[in-house]
């Protein structure tokens, strides 16, 4: 789980919620503290057990030359109801926490946030395999594309069976009484090792009891079983960057290298950081994505 160093949001970011479709998401909405946005809007999406406090960190300084930025909860995650908790106006299908169900409510945010042009979407982790999909949409103008932290497809190794494990801790009860008590066998002690600050602690607890244990599931899923879409992103061809911490222990660095080259894109490794660079190096992060959002759209207006 990725894990903020803090909590209260800086000068120029705001709590919101974006008024979609089949319901709200919960987001933080950063403008810059002073001068117009006249720079393409970012949205970024957070990955599995995240949320979009994971960008905190980033938001301002991404902000600050003149752009938007919004980080998103998906749907059934800490800010953001999950489907099973809303009724929809009539006609209006419900997102159910498919991969490619989740890609269609980032074309929707990405659809308000750009109002109708094109916005630069960033996915951390399971984040860029729903940001694939959303890219792939036909509707959903994307500026550009980064995945951070992310695959071509299924992830393998340790976070496999991290995810395999989870699934079978919760398809027998996939209740709010079985994530507390999974909360107080696994992962209480778990965040306490990420943390010495008690309200961040508190903050990991809320937000992973504040999420759909479904959810957790149907993602787990898609983390195991997601199919790779890399050629069909070529045929898109959209500008990308692959980014990812030097230490990054989830999808193998040498997929994420080949990934990088089969996009045609550009390839960024952070020094010192692992697999939250959004959170263990958040300078350089964001001087890697302001430097490529504005080259992109540096070349866009040639």
């Amino acid at each position: 789980m990725s894990t903020p160093e803090f909590l209260d949001p800086p000068p120029g970011v705001r709590r919101t919620d974006l008024r979609l479709s089949y319901g709200p998401v919960a987001a933080l909405r950063a403008r810059p503290t002073s001068g117009a946005t006249v720079l393409a809007p970012a949205v970024l999406v957070h990955g599995f057990t995240g949320s979009k406090e994971d960008f905190i960190a980033l938001l301002q300084s991404l902000a600050r030359p003149g752009r938007e930025v919004v980080a998103i909860d998906l749907p059934g995650t800490h800010g953001s109801p999950g489907p099973e908790t809303l009724t929809p106006p009539p006609g209006v299908e419900l997102p159910d926490y498919r991969l490619s169900s989740l890609g269609a409510v980032v074309g929707e945010v990405l659809d308000l946030v750009g109002d109708g042009g094109p916005v630069h979407l960033v996915g951390h982790s399971f984040g860029g395999l729903v940001s694939q999909e959303a890219a792939l949409a036909e509707h959903t103008p994307v500026a550009s594309l980064t995945l951070m932290c992310s695959g071509p497809g299924a992830l393998s190794g340790p976070g496999a069976d991290r995810a395999r494990n989870l699934i079978a801790a919760l398809s027998m009860d996939p209740s709010p009484e079985r994530l507390r008590v999974l909360w107080d066998e696994r992962f209480a002690a778990e965040a306490r090792a990420r943390t010495a600050k008690p309200e961040v602690v508190d903050f990991l607890r809320e937000r992973f009891l504040n999420t759909s244990a479904l959810a957790l599931i149907r993602m787990a899923e898609d983390l195991l079983g997601a199919r790779d879409r890399i050629d069909e992103l070529v045929e898109v061809d959209v500008p990308s960057l692959v980014l990812y911490g030097e230490n990054d222990d989830a999808w193998p660095l040498a997929e994420q290298d080949a990934m990088a080259e089969r996009l045609g894109a550009r390839r960024l490794v952070v020094p010192g950081a692992g697999h939250s660079p959004n959170v263990e190096a958040p300078e350089t992060t964001s001087s890697a994505l302001t430097d490529f959002w504005n080259e992109t759209e540096s070349v866009g207006r040639r």
